[in-house]
């Protein structure tokens, strides 16, 4: 066996302290906030039956074309065919599912459901984007009884998703947001945009005829520079959109006025899923994400309960990419010259010997019961290694040495101000979350 350290798989890596301290005040951040809106978190499976994503993905996009990691599950007897399984890459498609099998629709209730977990693509690895990459992400869905089709419930998914970033401290994003129309229009904008495509297809970049034949809304996402003057003289979807879908859209738009919601209405964002109805959008920013400046995105889905064999039940969601959320805090806390690092601990107690080990770790429980967070040394530590060590973690540091234990009045030195004084157990608590 070779002797080489085995190491990650590409497109992956470990999250590690004090990352995942960040990672957690954001999620926590997320989840108090979809409190307030009255949303329930739902966990779904991190791998489905393949054609769940064929069918609401839709077959051509480059998810379930290129990227998916699918395998064949083993038959449980003879009789039977193999199943084809698929770890999740997206969890819309998966939450519309689990809408369906539950039949959550049978309450007549609106269900806004949210969830935060790891999807999975096989795409180029790159800056922000990993094979296991995480996502937070919510749903709004419902029978129309319930006014899941309403253009209230586009606005208020965006006004909390305005309200979550500015709670995040990310500054300077951009809400970028579109029509794509009903599921009769977009057909008809469909076949113009093959008509626009067709004779200038081979004048595109590779990626670009092949979506030209496959899923032409994807030409429209094309980053490529060398095709951008062909694509912003192809046709806008704002002239293929009827009656309905143009008065839903503007709506859409006076609510986030009258919510104060800063917008830019961007003719070429569609976003190429098949299942994407009416609505589209993605917040963009331009810290720390490079080219691929998307922080999340998402949109309406009218139809996709009906494409999985349920119900009619219109919805809007988004997903937010975790990992990508977290580049942009990291980066504007470096270009602020903070720390994006979740603050220190409370104290870290400083036995004077190993005899006082127990007696720091009785101390240190009955802090801990108190709701402070605490870290103990040990005794054998020099104490200018145990002072070294708390005030790279710590906000004070506890000397414990034979008198404090039997005094119970301990020295206390708090590093921001460089103040060491004596305090009895009884104050200790106070002092320590001063």
């Amino acid at each position: 066996m070779s002797s080489a350290s085995i190491k990650a798989v590409r497109g992956t890596r470990d999250l590690l302290p004090p990352e995942t301290e960040l990672w957690n005040r954001v999620e926590a951040t997320a989840r108090a906030v979809f409190a307030r809106y009255h949303f329930g978190e739902i966990r779904t499976p991190l791998f489905e039956d393949t054609s769940l994503f064929a069918r609401g993905v839709g077959e051509e996009t480059d998810i379930v074309s290129k990227e998916m990691y699918t395998w064949e599950d083993r038959a449980r007897a003879a009789s039977e065919k193999p199943q084809s399984l698929t770890l999740r890459p997206e969890n819309t498609a998966g939450v519309v599912r689990s809408y369906i099998e539950h039949k959550l629709g049978d309450t007549g209730n609106l269900q806004k459901l949210f969830y935060i977990g790891p999807q999975f693509r096989r795409e180029r690895p790159q800056r922000g984007r990993y094979r296991q990459f995480w996502q937070i992400g919510a749903e709004v869905i419902g029978p129309p009884s319930s006014g899941s089709e309403s253009p209230i419930r586009d606005a208020e998914v965006l006004e909390m998703l305005a309200t979550l970033l500015d709670e995040l401290g990310i500054t300077g994003w951009n809400l970028q947001l579109n029509s794509v129309g009903s599921a009769t229009d977009r057909p008809r904008y469909v076949a113009a945009l093959r008509e626009a495509l067709a004779p200038i297809k081979d004048r595109l970049c590779p990626d670009n005829q092949r979506r030209a034949e496959t899923n032409p809304l994807r030409v429209l996402d094309s980053k490529d520079e060398a095709d951008q003057d062909l694509i912003n003289a192809l046709p806008k979807i704002a002239d293929f959109l009827d009656e309905a879908s143009t008065s839903h859209f503007q709506q859409v738009l006076a609510a986030l006025d009258a919510c104060g919601v800063p917008y830019t209405v961007n003719p070429r964002l569609v976003r190429g899923l098949d299942y994407y109805t009416r609505t589209t959008f993605e917040f963009t920013h331009s810290v720390g994400l490079g080219s691929q400046n998307a922080l999340l995105g998402g949109g309406r889905y009218d139809g996709l309960s009906e494409m999985l064999g349920g119900p009619r039940a219109p919805g809007i969601g988004f997903a937010i990419g975790e990992d990508r959320l977290i580049l942009t805090l990291q980066a504007q806390a470096e270009a602020a010259g903070t720390s994006s690092a979740t603050d220190k601990i409370d104290a870290y107690i400083a036995p004077m010997g190993a005899a006082q080990n127990a007696s720091a770790l009785a101390l240190a429980r009955s802090l801990r019961r108190e709701g402070l967070s605490i870290e103990t040394g040990d005794g054998t530590f020099r104490l200018k290694k145990s002072f070294d060590t708390a005030d790279k973690i710590a906000r004070h540091i506890v000397i414990l040495g034979e008198d404090e234990a039997a005094t119970n009045t301990y020295t206390v030195k708090t590093f921001a101000t460089g103040i060491q004084s004596k305090i009895e157990r009884s104050a200790l608590t106070a002092a320590l979350l001063a």
